[in-house]
């Protein structure tokens, strides 16, 4: 079992999607104790280096994904694509955990998207539209935005999980759970209400 845990914060290890992502880890160590986990920190390690931060796409890879062949990469981001598609291909379990940025997907997130949605390579056209060639695996989203972005008392569009599920959705993932930490930025009140709302809808999935 292979868990690959994706957290796209650059506050890292202090990031509320960071935590609420760990806590959905441990619940699934805790159903598969013998499970491997690969931590990809998009924005660079926990200890402020960012030389580890996953580059935007360069030139090159858009040459490569613009020609017939599409062959695998030999330097550049197409090279570190290879890897990033292979290591989501290995994974049995995606876990995702990511901020809420200008309404959408921070950009450290968009380039591991950039990278691993591939045309020819995990996905494919056809006349009804692009389709998924990776096979289906859980996914869990671990969500945290300063707002609220869901229900009565959202007063912003909602960007974030629309475009994660229909991203993943084209590359072949469709079976994902979403864990929602809103209204941080709301105060000390409204930052505790919304992780314990996060950690008791993780509870509630995965039982007690």
């Amino acid at each position: 079992m292979n868990i690959l845990h994706i957290s796209a914060s650059p506050r890292g290890a202090q990031a509320a999607s960071r935590a609420l992502s760990n806590q959905v880890v441990a619940r699934l160590l805790a159903r598969h104790p013998g499970a491997s986990v690969t931590l990809r920190e998009l924005a660079g390690g926990e200890d402020g280096d960012d030389s580890t931060a996953l580059p935007h796409i360069d030139a090159g890879y858009a040459l490569a994904l613009s020609s017939a062949a599409n062959e695998p990469g030999v330097d550049g981001a197409q090279l570190r694509s290879d890897g990033l598609i292979e290591e989501l291909v290995r994974a049995d379990i995606v876990v995702i955990g990511t901020p809420m940025h200008n309404l959408t997907v921070p950009s450290t997130l968009k380039s591991w998207i950039d990278h691993v949605v591939r045309i020819n390579r995990t996905m494919r056209p056809t006349p009804e539209g692009k389709v998924g060639n990776l096979h289906d695996r859980p996914v869990y989203l671990a969500l945290a935005s300063g707002g609220w972005r869901t229900g009565e008392r959202a007063r912003q569009p909602d960007f974030l999980e629309p475009y994660l599920r229909a991203i993943l959705a084209m590359i072949g993932l469709k079976d994902v759970t979403v864990f929602s930490a809103e209204g941080l930025a709301l105060g000390a009140e409204r930052e505790a209400e919304g992780r314990a709302r996060a950690s008791a809808e993780v509870g509630r999935h995965f039982g007690a």
